[in-house]
């Protein structure tokens, strides 16, 4: 009997085009050979030119649905998305406070790429007062870490002052995502075994796509995946940042807008070297 892969549990949206949210972490899950659980915390009226219209969940649902699944399953890792109010924010609080899960990301969405809020701005206190501290890591873009200090953060030194505050607002670990940078640059703020808080640094070349949608959610995703699997922090996000480049890189031409990564491409890859050995004759083993 084959051995029971990780279980990832992702608390996010549902974005009907599966460019982001619930449906898009699923693939991630998938891809990374790990086993993935939901929770839905809100529903969404979105395309790839945008967010049309937001509708939480209730709060009591998504407590019902959380401790329906932690009673059940054991969870290795835990992704957070889009939570929409400060009553979904407290619920999911409540339900990390309540039972210390392990290797939790927390994506701070606070808008859309295309400018529409989804996080009220008492969810972001809650976020930011009760969520940063119960989690193992935050994954904000340049935007979002701007929004949760109130620092300016523009370039690769002040995305580690905003890790830096970040941290000393409670989150143990961060990575400030710059994909919106010339170079695509990341910078992971991380405690250290002794206590520490050091940086590593990530780059790579920007790659010119308007195939970008759900990034965020594919990064903090994938982090997750990777931390569940066993892997330390920077090994992690050099993997993530890998995958992420990959999924952009093999991204198909969907939609009339900013179309959503390939999170799958890897299983076009095994297809296209069986049919290049069929049309050569030959294969690896000959």
């Amino acid at each position: 009997m084959p051995s029971t892969p990780p279980v990832v549990l992702t608390i996010a949206g549902f974005d009907p085009s599966s460019g982001a949210g619930i449906t898009a972490d699923i693939k991630t899950i998938a891809a990374h050979g790990c086993y993935g659980v939901s929770c839905i915390t809100a529903l969404t009226v979105q395309s790839t030119s945008g967010v049309l219209r937001t509708e939480p969940v209730s709060s009591t649902l998504i407590r019902e649905t959380l401790e329906e699944l932690v009673n059940d399953i054991s969870i290795d890792a835990v992704h957070i998305g889009m939570l929409g109010n400060a009553a979904v924010a407290t619920a999911v609080a409540d339900y990390l406070a309540q039972h210390r899960l392990g290797n939790v990301v927390l994506d701070p969405v606070v808008t859309s790429s295309s400018g529409a809020p989804l996080l009220d701005a008492k969810g972001v206190a809650v976020l930011i007062e009760k969520l940063l501290p119960l989690v193992t890591v935050v994954t904000p873009n340049i935007d979002e870490a701007a929004h949760l200090t109130g620092l300016t953060v523009t370039n690769p030194e002040q995305m580690n002052i905003a890790a830096e505050r970040l941290h000393a607002m409670g989150a143990a670990n961060v990575v400030v995502t710059g994909g919106h940078l010339e170079r695509a640059i990341d910078v992971l703020g991380f405690t250290t075994p002794a206590r520490k808080f050091e940086f590593e640094v990530f780059q790579s070349p920007r790659l010119r796509t308007t195939s970008t949608h759900g990034t965020g959610c594919a990064f903090a995703t994938a982090l997750a995946c990777h931390l569940a699997l066993g892997r330390g922090m920077p090994e992690a996000v050099l993997l993530t940042k890998a995958y992420v480049a990959a999924a952009i890189a093999n991204a198909h031409p969907l939609g009339k807008g900013n179309g959503p990564v390939h999170h799958l491409y890897r299983m076009n890859q095994p297809a296209r070297l069986a049919r290049t050995a069929d049309a050569s004759g030959t294969s690896d083993h000959d």
